[in-house]
């Protein structure tokens, strides 16, 4: 029948707390973070005109303590401190007498003794479900010779309405306002139940003037608290005037109600219920329900037994669960008919801001966007390149040139275009590890960074004299040729001017001794594009300059300048001026930095696989000069 001392609670020597467990002015420390659950209790304060939030402190367990977590309090952000422990938390913020654990069931009996054995904390309130019997005992123990209250294992926490709420209690703020829980009833409530509990505030509020405090002690058969140690407590509270519990089968707990009912030691009027009278409807052997704690076992823990028991000892309870509501409407009716209560006046809940992204979203805000994307769009189940769905991609088999083309061109290039690009990348995607690009990643990576600090090292050498003329050979050889003017010409401007012939020349290739990139992209561009006007002006233009030096060949830079060109000319997709668009924009040198990186990668990959040391140029490879004579505006010695 439980351990109730009846007699000390007569003197008022059980432990009970002599009150509410909450006020409007309790503070919490969360273990473990959890951002929707606090940013719904900080939702809570807001609407119930609290002046401070009541979170006050994070606990991550094994950090160190500092930093913070943002959270909305009302229409200001605010900056909640973080801690590495409960002591630390405790010691800076030792108003704050509850603790909110959010660890798992591995961890959460460890933290709550720690909890237990802070002495600013005097409630804890443990979350987590399947947490041992034998440590719920001992936390049970530990509490109850500290003092302390627990509320759980397995809770979803509870609620004093128009002060303070645990975590996800009473659901969203919506609910929360239709619960009418955002100032203080007159009722006071504790179930086993965490769902039902939200269902029972909603009739609360439809059939008396409201909640005053809720609790949810666990469905766990060893819960921290029980039913009888809250109504004994509510009992203790002018706050509240009658008293709504919520039994489920299993365990005895609902007949220490009995014990304090037929000892007169409640006076309040009490309405309650115990679910799970289905359970005689299946066989003799014992039943698990949703809870550890409710299982048919005995006929004595059956819900038919205990409410048959409770309604002898003066607890109002209905033939059924849907004749609920019924009661506790009548109760409170009798209540306010013999002038024992007057019910509290409604007030408005004060009006929270919404967030930035739900107000968008329902459309009560016109705010000028800071970023166009016109390529890709993942707002939807899956991504999507320039429309056309991700799956679609990989169940048509996209290529690599038609995935560059969509997000690239924000088109769908013809076959023969895409292949081609798909041929750049792979032709141009490394050349040894001399030139300069590659050269920098190897580099770097012996010098132990990482593979993104080595590929960028290499791409920042690409410019003008490495891979980056691509986008200038391409806007001289489409200039010069639309304007119709010859080859030398074209070659003499530029000298005037100063400027290199982009596109043109080579360190090591030669008229006998031609690139062979080059011979394979213009083969391929022959056979498939219908123009090849760029890559022939280009052509004659290094006829004419090869008749100055041999080494002044067409090399790969300008190839691919001149027949970007023409794919971008000839493909049917686009005019004139966004031809010259996308020249202006980079594009045609995206494609080289692209098709490098690959093989940047695996020369940095390479160093790292074989475990290459740091770097150091040797002396040897150095031409030195020193002047003798001293250093002009050397130092001048005191005479």
């Amino acid at each position: 029948m439980g351990d109730l001392d009846l007699s000390a609670f007569v003197q008022n020597k059980t432990g009970v707390p002599c009150g509410p467990l909450f006020s409007k002015q309790t503070q919490a420390i969360v273990f473990n973070y959890k951002k929707q659950p606090i940013q719904r209790m900080l939702d809570f304060d807001f609407v119930c005109e609290r002046e401070a939030p009541s979170v006050a402190a994070i606990v991550a367990p094994g950090s160190r303590s500092g930093g913070f977590q943002k959270a909305f309090f009302g229409r200001s952000e605010i900056a909640i401190p973080v801690y590495g422990s409960i002591a630390d938390a405790a010691a800076a913020h030792p108003k704050a007498d509850v603790l909110v654990n959010f660890a798992s069931y591995r961890s959460a009996y460890e933290s709550s003794v720690t909890a237990v054995e802070e002495p600013s904390v005097n409630v804890v309130v443990i979350i987590a479900e399947g947490i041992p019997e034998r440590q719920a005992k001992l936390l049970i123990h530990m509490a109850r010779k500290r003092g302390k209250t627990i509320i759980g294992p397995a809770t979803v926490g509870g609620v004093q309405a128009g002060a303070f709420k645990i975590g996800d209690t009473a659901g969203t703020l919506d609910n929360i306002i239709t619960c009418k829980l955002h100032r203080p009833g007159s009722v006071g409530f504790v179930s086993k139940s965490g769902g039902l509990s939200n269902e029972m505030y909603n009739v609360l509020s439809r059939t008396t003037d409201g909640l005053y405090e809720g609790i949810a002690v666990g469905g766990d058969a060893y819960p921290g608290t029980t039913l009888s140690y809250h109504v004994a407590r509510f009992q203790t509270m002018d706050e509240v005037k009658m008293i709504v519990i919520l039994g489920e089968l299993g365990g005895t707990d609902e007949y220490d109600v009995v014990k304090l009912m037929e000892a007169g030691l409640i006076t309040k009027p009490v309405v309650g219920w115990v679910s799970g009278t289905c359970a005689k409807w299946f066989n003799s052997s014992e039943v698990q329900f949703g809870h550890a704690g409710a299982k048919s076992g005995s006929a004595d823990e059956s819900a038919e037994a205990k409410n048959d028991a409770l309604r002898k000892a003066g607890v109002i309870i209905p033939q059924s669960f849907e004749g609920l509501s019924d009661c506790i409407d009548a109760t409170f009716k009798k209540l306010v008919a013999e002038g024992k209560h007057v019910p509290v006046p409604e007030r408005e809940p004060r009006t929270l801001p919404k967030d930035f992204g739900s107000a968008l979203k329902q459309g009560e805000l016109r705010v000028s966007t800071n970023i166009v994307c016109t390529t890709t769009d993942d707002r939807g189940e899956e991504p999507k390149y320039c429309g056309v769905p991700i799956s679609d991609i990989i169940q048509d088999n996209y290529s690599i040139g038609e995935v560059i083309s969509l997000l690239w061109f924000k088109t769908l290039l013809p076959q023969w275009a895409t292949k081609f690009m798909e041929i750049v990348l792979v032709t141009a995607a490394d050349h040894g590890p001399n030139v300069s690009g590659a050269h920098n990643t190897i580099v770097t990576a012996r010098a132990g960074r990482d593979l993104g600090a080595s590929l960028c090292s290499g791409l920042l050498t690409i410019g003008p004299r490495f891979g980056g003329a691509v986008d200038m050979a391409a806007i001289n050889f489409k200039h010069f040729c639309d304007a119709k003017i010859s080859p030398p010409d074209f070659v003499e401007t530029l000298k005037k001017k100063g400027q290199r012939v982009e596109g043109i020349g080579h360190r090591i290739k030669t008229a006998e001794n031609r690139d062979k990139r080059v011979e394979l992209l213009s083969a391929y561009a022959k056979e498939t594009f219908p123009s090849i006007k760029y890559l022939e002006y280009a052509q004659q233009v290094e006829a004419y300059t090869l008749q100055k030096a041999n080494n002044l060949v067409l090399n790969i830079d300008g190839c691919i300048g001149a027949l970007f060109v023409d794919m971008l000319s000839s493909c049917g997709e686009f005019n004139e001026e966004e031809v010259q668009e996308i020249l202006e924009l980079g594009a045609l040198n995206g494609i080289f930095i692209l098709s490098r990186s690959i093989g940047l990668i695996g020369h940095a990959l390479d160093q790292k696989r074989m475990r290459q040391p740091l770097y150091r140029h040797p002396q040897e490879d150095v031409l030195y000069i020193a002047s003798d004579a001293p250093p002009r505006g050397g130092r001048k010695t005191q005479e």
